[in-house]
């Protein structure tokens, strides 16, 4: 198949101009200036074996030896960002290293070695053809795509031999350098993208490119599959190939023979640039932030017709482009006149830097967001563990609290260059000490949820924590971040089912489509949609069910026996902690209505290894067995509706969840929270309502709490340092919460709350918990803020205390909007 396809590219015109039309040398020089130390675009295109060849090779080494004198400071918007992924790589080599099945080393070897040889024959076959049939083409392309060989793999060897760096199956899998190996970097991926690079623009139709760039990928992949190397390995030794496959190919390609442009990897922009918005990479809004209110109630107003609102948090230009929607809603004269329009005056005036990036302005720049502190102050017993009874303070990023003085002080920052954007938010926490529960109360929980008892008391807490912490790269709109996350995945506020900021952030790696699209087809019938993933590892977990033998010959003396089945609780503190991934895609098929579904699921842990087997396993794995079931797993969906006539006055909306189920449409056992919000009510344009109600499902099915307790496999449930991911009414929670909110301006309100929670008495007793708070904003200055927070709280849980109990909280948190800005 491979000499057919030679022949038939042997047997095209010579003449380019009875296939492709080219541009001239002049022409291409004219379109694009060389960066010093490199040749120009065709600047050298005589390529003949020996002298000239030989003169190639060396003046190819110069250039990339000397390619380090001539980068400059703003080469660091690709040198920082790569780096930073290469570190990434390096630092978790071993772990992926761990994850590659045994059974897939063989056929994977063997992949890669016939490919990276098909290469070779490609590249030799193409030049032997050329010469034959006197297809200057064919003849350019093996010649260079040799030349590319050569030069890579000559770099390659000699990388190899400094680094020393054993392969996988040697030195137990560490990966550490200088210890006699020839891993860093693989040739094998190396020869392969230097020949595909060539091949994919002397002959850039599509489906040549795709076979080339599909069957280098093949190699750089299966290499690692294969044991043979690490995943940096083949992306230094894929990013060698390209490399000097590209700079080659510059130089050294003649224009008049055919193929496609391929710009100088350094060249400076000249000219007028045109800049896409699709390849902007923003920082995501702090899902407590006061923007997320300001916009909702501009959207329910009916100014924004192409948002979707089950999906946070929002990055700062998808902000914008919302505000540029609304834009088209408002007068030209007397903007800011009425509460909408000072809403939208003061949004914009927010997010000016990316509306200008709308409008073609560079995505470059850095600033400081805020610097804030909260002092907060509980009188009285209060409550935090929403696993197994209830919480005082909800939704606020999992940070620690209790009875007395407790203090959060923080900064948030940003900043994007290009396809990249860097987020920091870095805070101190206080807390006092936590009480650990009484004997008594420790034995209750324990048989509720089949474990051990367990102290659960902490010190006094004084730490530095990182929150919404990430790294960012923005590809058409696919951002791509990794770093310590949260997410909230449904339309109400009070909890969503699937994921909220309730528990702590953890280290995530998440695929983002900030930008609603339409998917050919589908999209004529739901409208445009979003989708999210994300993966990453939990924290805080204690206790696994487990099969023999794994358990007890790694955990010795540190299980107990469940039942008459050979299984096994392990803990305390089991190692390693479980992974958890999740995604949610939403449409809107019609201007007032949108609907979302989402599935999450946890995996890994003792006896478990984080593999790709094992994460596929958690979509089609439903068994009652720990040496089978890898996690707990929960399908969850949505719908928002603005009711039509009354658009801009009523929204309605309506969250459900179910456990090991395709989809809760249909269920008989699912878990629901309907809401409503109204933006404004009758004669009374700056108040609006909220109101939502919670009914987790209580079948007698399972055990009293199953929706987000898990008895096949993590017996702390759907948690993180002990919290519930997803709404905090707990696990078997009715209730509500409503809000009303007075406007006095676009940053200045007035807030009255309620929030009841019941408690079934199946589960550890039960009980009641009911808030009633009042919370303030307001803006001292242009840059000042000052909220306040008063809450009285009464709760009765039996097992906790025999006697109805009640605490009062208030903080103060003043936060300072400094607008420092680098652009």
């Amino acid at each position: 198949m491979l000499l057919s396809t030679i022949t038939s590219l042997a047997q095209t015109p010579a003449n380019p101009a009875e296939s492709v039309s080219q541009p001239s040398v002049p022409q291409l020089i004219s379109n694009s200036a060389a960066s010093p130390g490199w040749l120009e675009p065709g600047a050298d295109p005589e390529n003949r074996l020996l002298s000239p060849f030989l003169k190639h090779l060396a003046s190819d080494q110069k250039q990339f030896w000397t390619a380090p004198a001539h980068l400059e400071v703003k080469d660091l918007k690709w040198i920082a960002p790569s780096a930073a992924a290469l570190g990434a790589f390096i630092a978790s080599d071993s772990w992926w290293a761990k994850q590659v099945p045994a059974d897939h080393v063989a056929i994977s070897k063997t992949i890669s070695r016939y490919t990276t040889y098909s290469f070779l024959g490609l590249s030799g076959a193409s030049l032997l053809l050329g010469r034959v049939n006197r297809n200057e083409h064919l003849f350019e392309t093996g010649l260079l795509s040799g030349e590319a060989v050569l030069n890579s793999v000559a770099v390659a060897y000699l990388l190899k031999a400094t680094t020393q760096r054993p392969p996988p199956y040697q030195a137990g899998g560490s990966g550490d350098f200088f210890r006699g190996g020839y891993s860093f970097p693989s040739e094998h991926a190396t020869i392969a993208w230097s020949v595909a690079s060539i091949w994919a623009h002397e002959y850039p139709g599509w489906f040549s490119q795709a076979a080339a760039y599909g069957l280098a990928s093949a190699v750089t992949v299966t290499r690692v599959t294969a044991k043979e190397h690490f995943p940096s390995d083949v992306l230094v030794g894929s990013a060698l190939g390209w490399y000097f496959a590209r700079q080659i190919y510059r130089s050294h390609h003649d224009p008049e023979l055919g193929g496609s442009v391929w710009g100088s990897f350094l060249e400076p922009a000249t000219g007028d640039k045109v800049r896409d918005p699709n390849y902007m990479a923003s920082p995501y809004v702090p899902l407590d932030s006061w923007i997320y209110p300001a916009l909702q109630r501009l959207i329910a107003l009916g100014y924004v017709r192409s948002e979707i609102l089950g999906m946070r948090p929002w990055t700062r230009m998808a902000c914008a482009r919302l505000l540029e929607d609304a834009g088209d809603q408002f007068p030209d004269q007397g903007v800011r006149e009425g509460s909408p329009g000072k809403l939208y005056a003061t949004l914009t005036e927010e997010f000016a830097p990316e509306l200008e990036r709308l409008a073609g302005a560079p995505n470059v720049g850095a600033r400081m967001t805020s610097v804030y502190t909260r002092a907060t102050g509980i009188a009285g017993p209060p409550l935090r563990d929403s696993y197994n009874f209830a919480q005082t303070i909800v939704n606020d990023y999992g940070r620690p609290y209790w009875e007395g003085f407790n203090n959060i002080t923080g900064f948030t920052a940003d900043a994007e260059t290009g396809p990249v954007s860097f987020s920091l938010r870095g805070e101190y926490q206080h807390a006092p000490v936590t009480p650990s529960y009484s004997p008594e109360v420790q034995a209750a929980v324990a048989a509720a949820n089949f474990v051990p008892p367990l102290a659960n008391g902490t010190a006094e807490v004084n730490q530095g924590q990182l929150l919404d912490s990430m790294a960012s790269i923005n590809i058409n709109n696919l951002q791509i971040s990794a770093g310590i996350q949260s997410a909230w995945l449904g339309p109400g506020e009070s909890g969503s089912f699937l994921m909220s900021n309730n528990a702590v952030p953890f280290p995530m790696v998440r695929f983002d489509d900030v930008q609603p699209h339409d998917i050919p087809g589908l999209s004529k019938i739901l409208g445009p949609s979003r989708y999210e993933f994300f993966i990453g590892q939990l924290s805080g977990h204690n206790w696994e069910l487990c099969a023999l033998p794994t358990c007890p010959s790694r955990f010795p003396g540190d299980y107990l026996q469940v039942g008459k089945t050979v299984e096994y609780i392990v803990g305390p503190r089991i190692s390693p902690q479980p992974f958890i991934h999740g995604a949610k895609i939403s449409f809107q098929p019609l201007r007032n209505l949108e609907f979302g579904m989402g599935i999450s699921a946890m995996f890994g842990g003792p006896g478990l290894p984080v593999t790709f087997e094992n994460y596929f396993r958690t979509y089609y794995i439903h068994s009652s067995t720990a040496a089978n079931n890898p996690g707990k797993r929960i399908s969850a969906a949505d719908i928002t509706f603005r009711v039509p006539r009354l658009e801009n006055w009523l929204t309605l909306y309506f969250d459900s969840l179910v456990v090991d189920e395709v989809s809760p449409i249909g269920s008989t056992r699912a878990s629901v929270s309907p809401g409503i919000y109204m933006p404004q009510i009758p004669k009374l344009a700056k108040l609006d309502f909220r109101a939502e109600g919670i009914n987790e499902s209580r079948t007698t099915e399972f055990s009293p709490g199953f929706v987000y307790f898990d008895n096949r496999r993590y017996h702390d449930g759907y948690t993180n340092d002990g919290l519930i991911m997803g709404t905090p009414f707990g696990r078997v929670g009715r209730g509500g919460q409503g809000w009303l909110t007075y406007w006095l301006s676009s940053r200045n309100k007035v807030q009255l709350g309620y929030r009841l929670q019941n408690a079934s008495h199946l589960l550890i007793g039960g009980g009641r918990l009911a808030d009633y708070s009042a919370r303030s904003e307001f803006m001292l200055g242009p840059k000042l803020s000052l909220a306040g927070l008063f809450q009285y709280e009464q709760w009765n849980f039996p097992v906790l205390n025999a006697d109805r109990q009640s605490n009062i909280t208030t903080a103060l948190q003043l936060t300072f909007y400094p607008h420092w800005r680098v652009r």
